[in-house]
C-alpha cells in the first residue's frame, strides 16, 4: 500500500474498528500524522495583544490536528493489533507515558498472524475476549 492509499484507506474507515490493517497501512499513517504535527508546530500562530500592544507568538495548530486525526489513528491501531493477532486493549499501552508507546509500537510491528477466516470474523464482531489464549 502506498502512502496515499494508506492516508485514503484510514480517512475512510475512520470510525471502523472493525477488520485488519496492513503493517504499511499502520506505519504509513504514523509518518504522515508525524509529518503533518511537525508541519504545524514549526509555523506559530501569531495573536496581538491589546495588553500589550505588541504581537507575541501564541501555541501551534498542533492541538486541534491531534484532536482531528485521534479517532482514525485508534481505529487504524486496533486494527493493526487485530491483523497481528492481539486483542484490541492492547492500545491502553499508549496510556503509559514512554514505556507504553514503546510496548504497542513492537505489537504493531509483528507480521501479519491473521488467518483468511480470522479476518472475515474480525470484520463481523470486535473481538473483545479470545476464550483461545
Amino acid at each position: 500500500m502506498s502512502f496515499f492509499d494508506s492516508i485514503r484507506t484510514v480517512f475512510a474507515k475512520y470510525a471502523d474498528f472493525r477488520g485488519t490493517a496492513r503493517r504499511s497501512e499502520f506505519w504509513w499513517w504514523i509518518l504522515f500524522t508525524a509529518l503533518v504535527d511537525a508541519g504545524l508546530n514549526a509555523v506559530p500562530l501569531w495573536r496581538f495583544s491589546m495588553l500589550e500592544g505588541a504581537f507575541s507568538s501564541g501555541p501551534s495548530l498542533s492541538a486541534v490536528w491531534m484532536i482531528i486525526v485521534l479517532l482514525p489513528t485508534l481505529a487504524v491501531t486496533v486494527r493493526r493489533l487485530t491483523d497481528a493477532g492481539s486483542l484490541w486493549g492492547h492500545v491502553f499501552w499508549a496510556l503509559l507515558p514512554l514505556a507504553g508507546l514503546i510496548v504497542l509500537a513492537i505489537l504493531c510491528a509483528q507480521p501479519s498472524r491473521t488467518s483468511p477466516q480470522r479476518a472475515a470474523s474480525a470484520a463481523e464482531s470486535p473481538r473483545v475476549y479470545d476464550a483461545e489464549r
